[in-house]
C-alpha cells in the first residue's frame, strides 16, 4: 500500500499554451488584398493625398477567403483605413459577422509623396537607383515629397495604442496595409525598420499589446489562400 502523502509528491512545472496577459488586446493585422495593377501614365485615383485603387479581381477572392476563415471567430471591431482597398477586403468578414467597420485613418499607408498613385510600383519594378537607396538605408523620405520613418512610425504607434486601449482584454481585426503591418512589428520586435516588410496580400499577422508593450504572434499566414479547408484560428 502506497502511504506516501501530498508532500512527497514532486513537483511540476509543465508547459502551457500562450495566452494574452490580462487587460492586454489581440490584434489581427490584415493586408488588403492584391489591388488594380498600376499603368504608366494613369495614375489611381486619389483620397487624401493618397494612392486608392480599388481591389483586383484577384483581391476580391483573397478578400471572400479571409472571410471565411475568420467568419467563425469573435472580434469586438473591425477597423478599415480611409483607403477603399481596406474597406473591400473588410466587407466579406464584416458582413459574415455583422459588424459595421470602424475608420482608423492613422493606420492608412506610409505616403510615398512625388511616387504616389502607382509609381511606386513602376519604380521598384525598374530597379530605380533611389528604390536601391530606399532599401540600403530603410528609410521612406528617400522618396521625393515622402513621409518621413520617425512620422510614420508615431502615427503607426500612436493609431495601435490607443485602439488596444480601448479594447483591453478583446481582440480586432484591424485591415490595413503593408508598410503599417511591418512597421508595427518591427517596433514590437525592436527589429531594423524594413525587417517585415512586404507581407503578402491578404495575410494574417498577429500583435499583443498592452500599454507601451507589445509582442508579435504571428506573421505572415496565408494558410486561407493556400488550402482549401485552414484550421481556425484559436
Amino acid at each position: 500500500m502506497d502511504e506516501r502523502n501530498e508532500q512527497d509528491e514532486p513537483v511540476e512545472y509543465g508547459q502551457k499554451r500562450y495566452s494574452p496577459p490580462e487587460g492586454a488586446a489581440d490584434i489581427l493585422l490584415i493586408r488588403h488584398g492584391s489591388s488594380a495593377p498600376a499603368r504608366p501614365g494613369k495614375p489611381f485615383p486619389f483620397t487624401d493625398g493618397h494612392g486608392d485603387p480599388d481591389l483586383a479581381p484577384e483581391g476580391v477572392e483573397q478578400a471572400e477567403r479571409l472571410g471565411e476563415r475568420l467568419g467563425g471567430e469573435h472580434f469586438d471591431a473591425i477597423y478599415v483605413t480611409t483607403l477603399r482597398r481596406t474597406v473591400q477586403t473588410a466587407e466579406p468578414l464584416a458582413r459574415r459577422l455583422g459588424l459595421e467597420p470602424r475608420v482608423e485613418p492613422g493606420l492608412r499607408e506610409v505616403h510615398l509623396g512625388e511616387w504616389e498613385g502607382g509609381l511606386f510600383r513602376q519604380k521598384v519594378a525598374e530597379n530605380d537607383a533611389v528604390v536601391q537607396r530606399l532599401f540600403t538605408e530603410e528609410r521612406w523620405d528617400v522618396i521625393p515629397g515622402a513621409e518621413s520613418l520617425e512620422s510614420f512610425a508615431g502615427r503607426v504607434e500612436e493609431s495601435l495604442k490607443r485602439l488596444a486601449a480601448a479594447h483591453a482584454g478583446g481582440r480586432i481585426a484591424v485591415f490595413t496595409h503593408g508598410g503599417v503591418i511591418a512597421q508595427a512589428l518591427a517596433a514590437a520586435a525592436g527589429a531594423r525598420p524594413f525587417a517585415f516588410l512586404a507581407p503578402d496580400n491578404a495575410s494574417i499577422s498577429r500583435l499583443v499589446k498592452l500599454g507601451d508593450l507589445a509582442s508579435v504572434r504571428g506573421f505572415n499566414d496565408t494558410s486561407h489562400l493556400d488550402w482549401s479547408a485552414p484550421e481556425p484560428l484559436s
